[in-house]
Order: C-alpha cells, then structure tokens, then sequence
C-alpha cells in the first residue's frame, strides 16, 4: 500500500546496504531479501505453488515467489500502486478493502485453492503510534479473512504486522485459526522498525 516518505528516510534508504544489493541484484526492492530468508526457513514456496501477495509492489515479493514456484506454478499480485509487470506474476491494481477489486481477485484464482497468502501491506503512517497499529492490524485482518477462505489444508499465511497492543491482539486470533504460528524478525528489516512477520501455518478447520 502507498505511503508517503520524509527527506530523511530516502536519504537512508538510498544508502542501506540491502537496498544496494537489491539493486545489484536486479531486485525490486530489499523486502524481496526479507521474504528470501522467511520463505526459506519456513520452507514457505517450492514449485508448482498457487500464490497470492497483496500489496505486491514494487514486486520484491512477487519476484522471489515467481522464481520458487517455478513455470508450473502462479503468482497474483495486488495492490493499490502500479506494479510494473513481472514474469510469471499476474498484476491486479486496486485497494484490497475494496469488495470489486476482491471479486477480481477471487475471480482470477477461477475456483482454485492457494498455497500460500502473502501480505506485506502497510497504511500510510500518521506517526501516532495507536493510529497506526489499528490501521496495520485492519489491513492483517483483511489479509486473514481472505487467507481463512481460499487456503488449502495445508496453505500457509505469511502476513507483516507492527509491534503493539494490536500485534498482541492479531497473534491470539492467529493461534486460534491457525495450527502453528511464529513470529520473524529478517535480517533485511531496519533494527529500528517495530514490524513484525508473523507465519501461520495450516488454517484450523472451523
């Protein structure tokens, strides 16, 4: 989701190592690195996977996913921003709260299950720190909601969330939906940030 950046944060995005080996990487972003090492410790993507990622762009995400899955597998991506296109991601643009947009979204799975929702949606920031958690943990919900009804048995939820009462508040709902659940900290996210990824693994049956 699109948020508005300060002087100061793109002076230190500009000069963070990750968002340099991003680049040398032909990478889009550094939260690619972030979903590399989570994928890879939670053995969260293999080939032949049905994805979905929302807030997708730029496309760090949905890039990693479409080289793991493979040309057997497929990637759906959305999100409010234009993504530039990417092999082997189909892009939908438009605000996930938006029931149409959830339609199409729902539409382009054309009835199959998924293996893996991913959610890297943030809000615009208002730096009221109570604000912003609820605001985070609505978009969590969101992705949850949609995650809890298009999930195989054995699909797997990877979903970033901020630091607060709110977090507190997302991982009991997730361990009660879910059969396991474990919080990540990457080496790829700012040791100042207070996000969180949180991977909840094997939706309970209701």
């Amino acid at each position: 989701m699109g948020r508005v950046r300060g002087k100061s944060w793109i002076k230190e995005h500009v000069a963070d190592a990750w968002v340099k080996r991003a680049r040398a990487k032909g990478m889009r972003s550094r939260a690619a690195y972030k979903l590399d090492e989570i994928a890879r410790r939670d053995r969260l993507l293999a080939p032949g996977m049905l994805v979905v990622d929302l807030g997708a762009a730029p496309g760090g995400w949905s890039q990693v996913a479409a080289e793991r899955v493979g040309p057997r597998g497929r990637v759906i991506a959305l999100d409010l921003l234009e993504m530039p296109p990417l092999p082997g991601v189909a892009f939908i643009r438009g605000d996930f709260g938006d029931v149409t947009v959830l339609e199409q979204l729902e539409r382009a799975l054309g009835g199959h299950k998924v293996d893996l929702v991913l959610s890297d949606m943030a809000p615009n920031l208002s730096g009221i720190a109570a604000t912003d958690q609820a605001r985070a943990l609505a978009l969590a919900e969101l992705a949850l909601d949609f995650a809890l009804k298009h999930l195989k048995p054995q699909g797997n939820l990877l979903v970033k969330t901020f630091h607060g009462r709110a977090y507190e508040n997302l991982l009991r709902t997730l361990r009660l939906r879910f059969r396991k659940v474990v919080a990540r900290k990457p080496e790829a996210s700012r040791s100042r940030s207070s996000e969180v990824y949180v991977v909840a693994k094997g939706p309970r049956v209701a």
